[in-house]
């Protein structure tokens, strides 16, 4: 992937709505250009999709919190299955280490961060959890 489309993906992720003459002024190029770049980077499969950006202050009263989960072998596909239901989990990642799932839970109170870790902990299959919740941002990228 050359320069343009880096600088063009990073654009389209602060802004998926700016304008494409906008993004062509920032990127030196034609309109024509740059459509044709995003058309590509979509055909491609680089861009999956486009989505909503929350209002930073909206955001902040989230809560957030990550549920690290040690599940039986067996039984980890319906884990995730059982997870992907919940809708508060707003992503789910297999990592490496003594646990095997990590999720990410947004929600706007405690007490729904705390249905949502009980509603997870008993879901067959899990044996164990540990769960942290966001305190501040130091930056983010």
């Amino acid at each position: 992937m050359d320069e343009k489309n880096q600088h063009l993906l990073k654009l389209l992720t602060a802004n998926a709505r700016e304008s494409t003459s906008s993004l062509a002024r920032k990127l030196n190029l034609s309109r024509t250009a740059v459509q044709e770049r995003i058309h590509k980077l979509e055909n491609q499969g680089i861009i999956a999709g486009y989505t909503v950006k929350l209002d930073n202050e909206y955001e902040k009263r989230l809560i957030k919190a990550w549920v690290t989960i040690k599940t039986r072998q067996k039984l980890n596909k319906q884990v995730v299955a059982a997870i992907s239901r919940i809708e508060d989990v707003c992503s789910l990642r297999s990592i490496s280490g003594i646990y095997d799932l990590i999720a990410t839970v947004q929600a706007e109170t405690p007490g729904k961060i705390d249905d949502v870790l009980d509603t997870i902990g008993a879901i067959e299959g899990i044996e164990k959890t540990i769960s942290s919740i966001e305190l501040s941002i130091k930056f983010e990228r």
